[in-house]
């Protein structure tokens, strides 16, 4: 339709497109001058970037730019300084006495964040990611250590493992006393409820006293040896506490039993190989830690 043809909106003033729906006529209304603006800058914006910043690729490379910005240059600085940054508390970890790290809020503060990641990637999944164990595997923050809590025994027990394949592996076992015969069906339940007994007081008000009393007569024949005569165990045999709550099979009474009767062997990788002398010293300073704070 030509110009001079082309009917004119009496309302807008703008002219029509010569399209019709409904009565409805469509207006040839111009784009707004801000879409012009924006396109334009947009444009400018992109050819500026295409010369100062990498932008095109070029088969095998791309092009640079003008400011020579390159993200995996950026990226190596990054991780090199925070190798650097790492390497500055690592040296005092591998160097210093654990006493002297733990006096250091500063330098606890990396051991835990770092303990935190070596727990969870090789820890947790047995004794969970609070440390606080589960069916068959012991709690981590309480004070009850089958082989020793100290600094020493805790990184020694990490680097060889418990029934491992190491050389040095820490060795316990506890014989199933009911099922190889060692001891009758009747006295195993009685050592059952005197152990029972130690970890809860009130035991006499629902268990015979006297069936408590033979217990103890029989614990005194066949456990001593490894649990001692107060039965507060033997870290250097690995034989646990009887007296508290700290149970890793279970401190009811049927649980007790079903130790007396099947007997019990744990087990722990040994670390040597897998971890580094500092990775296992971050995990013990990380264990110790969980300790101190847990109630």
């Amino acid at each position: 339709m030509a110009v001079d043809q082309q009917e004119r909106d009496s309302y807008t003033g703008y002219l029509t497109t010569g399209h019709e729906w409904n009565g409805i006529k469509e207006l040839n209304t111009p784009v707004p001058r801000a879409v012009y603006f924006f396109l334009a800058l947009s444009v400018l914006f992109s050819v500026v970037y295409w010369i100062l910043m990498p932008a095109w690729p070029l088969g095998v490379t791309y092009t640079k730019g003008l400011l020579g910005v390159d993200q995996r240059t950026t990226v190596a600085a990054a991780l090199n300084e925070a190798t650097i940054d790492r390497s500055v508390w690592t040296k005092r970890v591998e160097t210093e006495s654990f006493a002297a790290i733990q006096a250091d809020p500063k330098l606890m503060e990396n051991v835990r964040n770092a303990g935190r990641t070596l727990f969870g990637d090789n820890c947790a999944a047995c004794h969970g990611h609070d440390a606080k164990g589960g069916p068959a595997y012991p709690n981590l923050t309480t004070s009850s250590w089958l082989w020793g809590g100290k600094h020493e025994d805790i990184f020694n027990t990490i680097r060889v493992g418990i029934n491992s394949a190491h050389k040095d592996a820490r060795v316990s076992q506890m014989p199933a006393f009911g099922r190889d015969q060692m001891l009758p069906r009747a006295d195993g339940m009685k050592v059952a409820s005197f152990v029972y007994s130690l970890s809860h007081p009130d035991a006499k008000a629902t268990i015979d006293p006297k069936t408590i009393e033979a217990g103890k007569e029989i614990f005194a024949a066949n456990c001593v040896s490894c649990h001692g005569d107060d039965a507060k165990g033997n870290p250097e045999l690995g034989a646990p506490d009887l007296t508290d709550k700290s149970w890793i099979y279970g401190g009811d009474l049927e649980a007790i039993d079903t130790s007396i009767w099947g007997g019990r062997q744990g087990q722990m990788p040994s670390w040597e190989g897998r971890l580094s002398d500092l990775d296992r010293k971050i995990l013990t300073l990380y264990l110790l830690d969980k300790r101190t704070v847990t109630p």
